[in-house]
């Protein structure tokens, strides 16, 4: 250990990279610090001359990390990490924290498992907030890097999720939160709500189906495969929102988790039917990194989610999106 090049280290220049890194913008990251702007930009300039790297280039919105920075921030985040713990108290206080959180999850998670926990969590920590993103490809390494506390998504809605969930990279640790299945949305004077309903009309129909991180096949679409069988799929969209409003004014019809069915239902005004093709069920899946277990904040945040999520159920939907306290 150099304790001559240690005292040289100014603590404060080190969080000043580790927002930049977080922002890559100078604007932001003098506001969360409240600071100017040239204090940030002569921050910069030192952290430059005492790495030896230029740190950041110009892109076209704002700063883009050189590789040298970029292997940097895993390590700053880890260091302030250890700090921000040593000056803490032993016992995560939530009523006092102005903590921020930051989660990656699967579209379906805002209405369903978001009211479940928010509402309590505002409760007994008023100060604290969410930083939310979309669950994509990346979100197992942000986790290991320390830029995503916590990840929800569904497994099982396609098959590559599926072996990436069930089997998450070395230090990634999981828990299930609640089950669901598929069910069918359409609109209230669909057609096919007149006759039987089964599989073979189920099939005759057109669909709107969404892509889960650029992927347009579900695990359903690979178990009609098996048999020869395919979807008249119509419509591709971004977002399970975007699916459910197209029914309300078109004959397609969306296969989509029960409780988002259900719940979106509710406000479309549009029926749920069952699926008339039996596939495994889905599992919305709590993840974290061992990172973070010894973390007392990390550990109110995470007991307080399973608890939350492992009591709902889909009788208990409506009550709980009208009572959340956001």
């Amino acid at each position: 250990m150099d304790l001559d090049q240690l005292q040289r280290t100014d603590l404060n220049l080190l969080v000043c990279l580790h927002v930049l890194l977080e922002e890559c913008n100078v604007t932001g990251t003098a506001k969360r610090l409240h600071l100017s702007q040239s204090a940030v930009s002569k921050n910069l300039a030192r952290l430059r001359s005492q790495f030896n790297d230029p740190l950041f280039t110009r892109a076209a919105h704002g700063l883009k990390p050189t590789v040298r920075a970029q292997t940097l921030q895993p390590k700053l985040r880890t260091l302030l990490n250890d700090i921000a713990a040593m000056t803490e108290p032993d016992h995560f206080q939530p009523h006092l924290s102005d903590r921020c959180f930051r989660f990656a999850l699967v579209e379906s998670a805002y209405p369903l498992l978001l009211p479940q926990f928010i509402g309590d969590m505002l409760e007994a920590a008023p100060s604290i907030t969410l930083n939310t993103a979309a669950w994509d490809q990346t979100t197992f390494d942000g986790l290991a890097r320390g830029n995503i506390d916590f990840g929800i998504t569904g497994k099982d809605l396609n098959p590559a999720d599926a072996m990436l969930t069930m089997m998450p990279p070395k230090g990634v640790r999981y828990q299930e939160l609640c089950q669901d299945h598929q069910c069918v949305l359409m609109r209230a004077d669909h057609p096919a709500l007149k006759g039987p309903w089964d599989e073979a009309r189920y099939l005759g129909l057109r669909h709107v189906q969404v892509k889960c991180d650029g992927n347009d096949r579900w695990l359903l679409d690979y178990k009609l495969a098996e048999r020869n069988i395919e979807r008249d799929i119509a419509m591709y969209v971004p977002d399970f929102n975007s699916a459910a409003s197209l029914c309300t004014y078109t004959d397609l019809v969306f296969t989509s988790p029960s409780q988002f069915a259900h719940y979106i239902a509710a406000s479309l005004n549009l029926v749920v039917r069952p699926l008339p093709t039996p596939i495994p069920p889905m599992a919305y899946t709590l993840f974290w990194h061992q990172n973070q277990e010894n973390d007392p904040g990390h550990q109110w945040l995470k007991a307080l989610i399973i608890s939350r999520c492992q009591q709902f159920s889909p009788a208990k939907l409506q009550p709980i999106a009208h009572r959340a306290r956001v």
